[in-house]
Parts: structure tokens; C-alpha cells; sequence
């Protein structure tokens, strides 16, 4: 793995790393709320990293990334976006396939809002609301968090977030790292990002302008997006492809990771073709 410090637009440090093949078709990998780039241990251990060039960020208040104190600078119609653009063009990646889990789908949508998908070879949404449809957010959303919050308060409200992004439990190891990075990211900047949305229409548009392949992969026992979410996000990009993973929650990619790896580099192999 090499580490890299990327400046947003607005000079918000981003943490950047890179594992596998230089050579081959680049894949940037974005990861949910409250998360880092240690969530996908299972892609970059294994048999992709040797095929594939890929690259995951630390969202800004996330990870090694710098925390912005202001609220505006996690709410803006293009904060995300010019974020996401900045990691590509700092790293050269030529025509990458983005893999967006849960906000990091949200991230891609509002990249493709402001940048389109020239620059793309493919775009894989990962247990994401992409359009934003309060009814498709199930018991295990994360809770809106009071202004005051004890220290035992917020690490009990962690542990329930984490408890429900898994249909099938990891290991304890993996939980309690997961708990550890998602504990790192201040209330202050949860609060802030649960006041960014984007207008439905907005989304649904950019959508379906969409041209290149798209994936769209959901866990049937998903209890943080309901499954409905990918129903509609495949319903207005008609040339979608939808995988459902029964026996999975929040986190296919970690739940089944064989599968997801199998099926993320068929995807990606077949977006390179003319």
C-alpha cells in the first residue's frame, strides 16, 4: 500500500491509498459514512488488488483526512464531487470504474451531478440511497444526534450503527476496528453531514443521462437502506444491472466478499472493452 495527501479545492487535506496492479484498469473505491478506507480490507488484500489498480480515499472528516469544523464545508451542492475529482486527477486515473458503499454512493450521484460520466468507465452503487426518498431509510439509518452527547452516548449509538450494517456479523477483530474508525469521526461533523441532501429531481436526471455500465449491488437484508432504494435507483437507469445478495445486510462486500470481488472484477473487466 503507498499513502498520498491529495488538496480538495478548498485545501481540505484527503488521504489517499493505492494497492495492487499500476498497470491495470483503475477502480476508486468510496466509502460510507462514518467509515475509512480500512473498510475495504477484503478487496485490497485480495485477488483484485493483483488485477486491478485500486484506490480509496479517506472522505474529509473521515480517517486520516482533515476534519473542517464549518458545517458548509460538508453541505455544498459540490463539495463531494470536487473532492472525488481532485483524487482522480492527482492520481492520473484515466476512465476509472467507481464503487460507491452507502454515502459513497451519494458521493458518486453528486459527482455525476456536477462532472457527468465522460471521464468514467463504470459506476458500481453499493447498498446506496442513491435518490433520496426518506422512506428509504430503514431502522438501522443512523440516529440524528442531540447537540449534547456524552462519551458513553456516542459510543453506544456507534455500536447500534455498526450492529445494523451487518446482516451477517463479521469478526470480532473486524467489528472492533470498524468500531475504531467510525469513532473517529467527531459529532460535530455527523451532525453536519446529516444536513447535506440533494433534490430528488436533481439526482433522477443526472441519472438517467447516465451512458456508462452500471452495477447496482444490494443486500436483501439491508436495514439501513431498504432495499427498495436499489429498486429505484435500477428502475431510472435503464440499462442497470441489479445483484442481490440474499443472506446480506448494509455490507455485501464484507458479508460476501468472494462474491462481491468475483462479480466487481467481471464488471470492471467488461467496462474496458470499446
Amino acid at each position: 500500500m503507498t499513502r498520498t495527501d491529495v488538496g480538495a479545492p478548498d485545501g481540505t487535506r484527503l488521504a489517499v491509498y493505492e494497492w495492487g496492479n499500476a498497470a491495470g484498469p483503475a477502480v476508486v473505491l468510496v466509502h460510507g459514512f462514518a467509515q475509512s478506507h480500512l473498510c475495504f480490507e477484503p478487496q485490497s488484500r485480495g485477488a483484485l488488488a493483483e488485477r486491478f489498480r485500486l484506490v480509496a480515499y479517506d472522505m474529509r472528516g473521515h480517517g486520516e483526512s482533515d476534519q473542517p469544523q464549518e458545517a458548509a464545508a460538508y453541505q455544498g451542492s459540490r463539495v463531494w464531487a470536487d473532492d472525488l475529482a481532485a483524487v482522480m486527477a492527482a492520481k492520473g486515473l484515466k476512465q476509472p470504474v467507481l464503487v460507491g458503499w452507502s454515502m459513497g454512493g451519494r458521493v458518486i450521484r453528486q459527482y455525476l451531478i456536477n462532472y457527468g460520466d465522460a471521464a468514467l468507465a463504470g459506476v458500481n452503487f453499493v447498498a446506496s440511497q442513491v435518490i433520496e426518498e426518506p422512506r428509504l431509510r430503514g431502522p438501522g439509518a443512523p440516529k440524528p444526534l442531540p447537540e449534547r452527547l456524552s462519551l458513553e452516548e456516542e459510543i453506544d449509538l456507534a455500536i447500534d450503527f455498526l450492529d445494523g450494517c451487518f446482516g451477517k456479523k463479521p469478526s470480532e477483530a473486524v467489528f472492533r476496528r470498524a468500531l475504531g474508525y467510525n469513532l473517529r469521526v467527531p459529532a460535530s461533523v455527523r451532525r453536519a453531514i446529516a444536513g447535506w441532501s440533494t433534490p430528488a429531481p436533481l439526482t433522477i436526471d443526472a441519472l438517467r443521462r447516465m451512458t456508462v455500465p452500471v452495477l447496482i449491488t444490494h443486500g436483501r437484508r439491508d436495514t439501513v437502506v431498504l432495499p427498495a432504494a436499489a429498486e429505484m435507483a435500477a428502475s431510472t437507469i435503464a440499462h442497470a444491472r441489479l445483484s442481490w445478495f440474499d443472506d446480506c445486510g448494509h455490507s455485501p462486500f464484507i458479508e460476501d466478499a468472494a462474491r462481491f470481488n468475483d462479480e466487481l472484477a467481471a464488471f470492471v473487466t467488461a467496462s474496458q472493452r470499446p
